[in-house]
């Protein structure tokens, strides 16, 4: 499970770092998405590279869905008796909230490929786009409207949440917390990943919502 968080964590990092693209400009936006169709040519075919990243995206989901609920399982059978009173004093609003998140996190996930990669709906329109649709557009169209903006701030939410408790338990994990310095640089490095991951990626919903990223 840790191992798949931290890939997940270089994902969503490289990802939000081409979003931001999007202040650059529909011309920046757009060749940096078709960049990614044509990583690898010759020596793959159009968008083979990025089958081969998404395929082994469905395969850690699946392995880092499959860790949680199996560990849940484990949990449970530790302790088939609640507590009469339970008391969250040494522990975080994140860490609570960790498998609620991450199901917020997996149904947002549907919702966006089928929005902006599988799908390709335009939520003012109604139309399904084509191959060699404009991605910018359909971008600042989403986030034109108010309620797609709240619903990706939510989900922006949920993943800063998940990232902090996720960044400094896949480093517990992994063996690097074994001193109070380095269990609080795991800690700090659980923020920063967080604000900045999340906060990048609310950027550009927020700038398009106030006219700062417009077509």
């Amino acid at each position: 499970m840790a191992v798949s968080g931290l890939l997940f964590i270089a994902f969503v990092l490289a990802h939000m770092y081409g979003n931001l693209k999007a202040f650059g400009g529909e011309d920046s936006f757009n060749t940096y998405a078709e960049h990614l169709r044509e990583i690898g040519e010759p020596m793959l075919p159009h968008e083979g590279a990025l089958w081969i990243i998404r395929i082994g995206l469905i395969v850690a989901l699946v392995v880092h869905v499959a860790c949680a609920v199996i560990l849940w399982r484990r949990a449970a059978a530790a302790r088939p008796v609640q507590y009469a009173v339970k008391k969250n004093t040494g522990s975080s609003l994140s860490s609570r909230t960790m498998r609620w998140g991450g199901l917020t996190l997996l149904v947002f996930i549907v919702w966006h490929l089928l929005n902006f990669t599988i799908v390709k709906v335009n939520p003012s329109s109604g139309e399904t786009g084509d191959p060699d649709h404009n991605p910018y557009a359909l971008m600042v169209d989403s986030f034109d409207l108010w309620w797609m903006t709240v619903i990706y701030l939510i989900a922006m939410l949920a993943l800063g949440m998940h990232l902090h408790h996720g960044t400094f338990s896949s480093l517990q994990t992994l063996g690097w917390t074994n001193t109070a310095t380095s269990r609080a640089r795991a800690r700090a490095a659980g923020w920063v990943v967080a604000i900045v991951i999340a906060g990048g990626f609310a950027l550009v919903p927020l700038s398009v919502l106030v006219g700062i990223i417009e077509k």
